[in-house]
């Protein structure tokens, strides 16, 4: 028997003796919590967005969808990488033509492989204006989520306002249940008990966000 065939029977007997026309658990607690804080305008998400990512000491870049590609290649060169991570599914048309080595998101890369790659360049899933979290859900233009933990350097586009929500109600509605999700609100950062702040512990030290649209 699996641990998987485990845990459901132990489930099953502890649900044994719930009566069948018990309340629904969708209806058995009540939610009524506010979806979003106060009405706000699609560009005030944005705004909204970007303020709050800034708080969390990432790096916001705004620009038209057009020079995606330009911005990218001048972080990139700025921070001098010679090697970039590349989801299989992201926009070809955001990464410089040259000057960079595109690595590919392989299952069989090892951390002291990825740990050698200056830069990873992916999309999002959704981003959140009021918590400012950007959330990757594995889609192809995101990749495993370990090539967003062992880089020291993300840079994540987010299209504008397409994939912006108010609230964090709004953006569960858009994932997909089934599928991992990883939340970044900011650089990895810790602190101990006396509050001395470092940061790249459990992620990137440098997240890097475009704000494309």
């Amino acid at each position: 028997m699996s641990g998987r065939e485990r845990v459901l029977g132990r489930v099953r007997r502890a649900l044994a003796d719930v009566p069948r026309d018990d309340t629904p658990y969708e209806r058995a607690v009540a939610r009524g919590y506010l979806r979003v804080h106060g009405e706000r305008t699609a560009a005030r998400a944005v705004d909204l967005l970007a303020e709050n990512l800034a708080d969390y000491r990432a790096l916001v870049h705004r620009c038209a969808a057009g020079e995606t590609a330009g911005v990218i290649a001048r972080l990139l060169a700025a921070r001098g990488s010679s090697s970039v991570l590349v989801p299989p599914g992201l926009d070809g048309n955001w990464l410089p033509a040259g000057g960079v080595t595109r690595v590919a998101d392989r299952a069989e890369s090892t951390p002291r492989e990825l740990d050698r790659v200056d830069s990873v360049v992916t999309g999002c899933a959704v981003a959140i204006a009021e918590t400012g979290t950007i959330v990757l859900d594995g889609s192809p233009d995101q990749g495993r989520r370990r090539i967003t933990l062992v880089p020291d350097h993300h840079i994540c586009v987010v299209r504008v306002p397409d994939q912006v929500v108010s609230s964090i109600p709004q953006a569960l509605e858009r994932l997909t249940p089934g599928r991992p999700s990883t939340w970044i609100s900011g650089p990895s950062a810790t602190s101990d008990i006396e509050l001395d702040r470092v940061e790249g512990v459990h992620g990137p030290r440098t997240l890097e966000v475009v704000l494309a649209g």
